[in-house]
């Protein structure tokens, strides 16, 4: 049990825990003298249950020698900074980036800083203006989706502070990212579908340039080649942007002569898309699709969703790019790569289901 100046740690309000005169100690500061990084002291003064009562001991130890006040966390990553990491997305009307927003100003606000949200609206042209603006703004750090496949933009932007990437990966940048296991959820919610004896399934997909088409396209192939079925070229349909796209392309896949047995799409957008033009058809095929979505448990159809926890990417790459603010003067970590993995949800009735089967993870 704490007692004391340590039992303040978190209110700032003990004896030990008085306000300095100039920056006063950092998290950095009790970290050094502790013997752990920022991070743990940060989990300490959180009271996270999973730090060693050694290490708390430490850490109170090390806040009441130094003085340090809990809400100097924000000075103890920017020593003097503007605060402020900027975020920039491709299409905020995507629940998608909203979730990994959240995630990121979960973290951010945890070390005290402010986002700064730009949306890009999927045109990389307009992308560098946002980034250099942000950076006119001083922020400390930028996370960013990239549009498009050319950064050179984010390049320069790396020479006045440190990147991160989001949901895709650099282009000749050295640099963090947090992707998501577009590759392996995509070749198993296919494989859902084929073990189900669907042979004809269409794909509907964002554009080919964009790392998630790409990735989602050869786990939908992939899943084929296991199994030794080659899709049908007619069947698959690229380039789709929104869900008005997805539903023409549906459209047109249903009058065709020789029609899919199955869909699979590449994100939320494309499946309502799908979704809604099945609906207006009066038909109802199987659809397999990347990103789980509000009433998808409702719809009573056979739904095969590749679900992951978008919130979990922001918080990741705002963890590495706080990281290497911790370290800035020090020589800078090698490049990272976090993957956050993925997993397939049911809904409605399949093949082989009884009517009324609920929801499961394939």
């Amino acid at each position: 049990m704490k007692t004391g100046a340590a039992a303040q740690a978190g209110t700032g309000r003990g004896t030990g825990m008085t306000a300095r005169r100039g920056s006063g100690p950092t998290m950095h500061d009790v970290g050094k003298l502790a013997q752990v990084s920022a991070m743990t002291v940060s989990r300490v003064l959180k009271n996270d249950p999973g730090v060693s009562e050694a290490t708390r001991e430490r850490v109170f130890a090390a806040v009441d020698k130094l003085g340090y006040r809990r809400n100097q966390t924000a000075r103890s990553l920017r020593l003097g900074g503007s605060g402020m990491i900027g975020l920039v997305v491709t299409n905020l009307a995507n629940p998608f980036y909203s979730r990994l927003a959240l995630g990121v100003q979960e973290v951010a606000t945890e070390y005290g800083f402010r986002m700064l949200l730009s949306n890009s609206a999927e045109q990389a042209e307009r992308e560098p203006e946002l980034i250099d603006g942000l950076v006119d703004h001083q922020v400390e750090g930028l996370i960013v989706v990239p549009a498009g496949s050319r950064q050179q933009h984010l390049a320069a932007a790396m020479r006045h502070v440190p990147v991160v990437l989001a949901a895709r990966p650099p282009a000749g940048l050295d640099t963090d990212c947090v992707l998501v296991e577009d590759f392996h959820g995509a070749r198993e919610a296919t494989a859902c579908l084929l073990a189900e004896g669907h042979t004809r399934i269409a794909f509907l997909g964002n554009p080919p340039a964009l790392y998630t088409g790409a990735e989602r396209l050869r786990g939908f192939w992939a899943a084929h080649e296991e199994v030794g079925i080659e899709p049908d070229n007619a069947l698959i349909r690229q380039g789709l942007v929104d869900s008005a796209t997805a539903e023409r392309a549906t459209f047109e896949l249903l009058e065709q002569a020789d029609r899919p047995a199955a869909l699979f799409c590449t994100n939320n957008r494309i499946s309502q898309g799908a979704i809604r033009a099945l609906y207006k058809a009066g038909t109802t095929l199987p659809l397999a699709g990347f990103d789980d979505f509000d009433l998808s448990d409702v719809l009573g159809l056979p739904l095969t969703l590749v679900s992951y926890d978008a919130d979990e990417i922001g918080r990741q790459a705002t963890r590495l790019l706080i990281d290497r603010l911790e370290h800035r003067d020090a020589a800078p970590p090698a490049s990272r790569r976090v993957t956050v993995p993925t997993r397939v949800i049911r809904y409605g009735s399949h093949s082989g289901d009884a009517p009324g089967h609920p929801p499961t993870d394939a």
